[in-house]
């Protein structure tokens, strides 16, 4: 399954029990946090020591509204910090990370 085809089951799962079976460790992060988990979804995004997982780390801090901490966490994704609303940027993300390869 193609990462382009995996999104639209990303978002539609929010809405299901559990993230998708495939879901990357970054993915299943933002599942949690996109249905209001920040708990599981931010024990998941620390445990990795990847780009993608800091990207997601980052919007956690973003949510939680520690803007100095999410400012650390994109600097180590190599992403600029984020504005608008954190829902939009989340599922931005996930759309980002299911086109990429490799992760």
């Amino acid at each position: 399954m193609t990462g382009t085809s995996r999104t639209p089951s990303f978002e539609a799962s929010l809405d299901a029990p559990s993230p998708p079976a495939d879901a990357s460790a970054p993915l299943r992060a933002l599942w949690h946090g996109l249905r209001g988990d920040w708990r599981t979804a931010h024990e998941i995004a620390q445990a990795e020591d990847d780009r993608e997982s800091a990207w997601v780390h980052a919007w956690l801090h973003r949510v939680e509204g520690d803007l100095s901490n999410a400012g650390y966490w994109y600097g180590r994704a190599r992403r600029p910090m984020a504005s608008g609303e954190t829902r939009t940027e989340g599922l931005a993300i996930a759309r980002a990370l299911g086109n990429a390869t490799g992760t």
